[in-house]
């Protein structure tokens, strides 16, 4: 990015970004702040003044510990309850193996340490458990919607 722009170096990241979410470059999910930062060559606090800039105008939104995201796109519930419909979406019956915690990151796009805190959620309602081996199973089928409580 050009340094020294009247307009402001924020306000031509932002202009950037807005321009690959029209072109469908950025479809959902934003790189993260630290790529921002390396490609355009700029300080944080500028990518933080651009996304902020993007946001007030409803482009963008953000999410506590997920990053920054479309306006209007994807799922952003809590992944224990992304993963616990799972065994609401009839994919699995009680017995049956439960996806690995590698299985669970590649399908949801989460981390490791996202999909243990999932885990040990379902694990504490009694809706999985230790299986045979090393792998989880499932114990029981959730009823209504108790996840929401958590």
């Amino acid at each position: 990015m050009p340094q020294g722009s009247p307009r402001g170096t924020y306000l031509e990241v932002s202009e950037s970004l807005r321009e690959k979410i029209r072109k469908g470059t950025i479809s959902e999910a934003l790189p993260s702040q630290s790529t921002l930062v390396s490609e355009y060559g700029v300080s944080r606090s500028t990518i933080e003044r651009a996304l902020a800039a993007l946001k007030a105008d409803g482009v963008v939104e953000s999410v506590q510990g997920a990053g920054w995201f479309v306006a209007g796109t994807g799922d952003r519930r809590p992944l224990v309850e992304r993963v616990t419909d799972l065994l609401r979406g009839g994919e699995v019956k009680v017995g049956d193996r439960f996806p690995t915690e590698k299985e669970l990151c590649e399908r949801f796009g989460a981390s490791r340490t996202a999909v243990r805190s999932a885990i040990a959620q379902m694990e504490g309602r009694g809706l999985i458990g230790k299986g045979a081996g090393r792998g989880r199973e499932v114990l029981t089928l959730p009823t209504g919607r108790e996840t929401q409580t958590a």
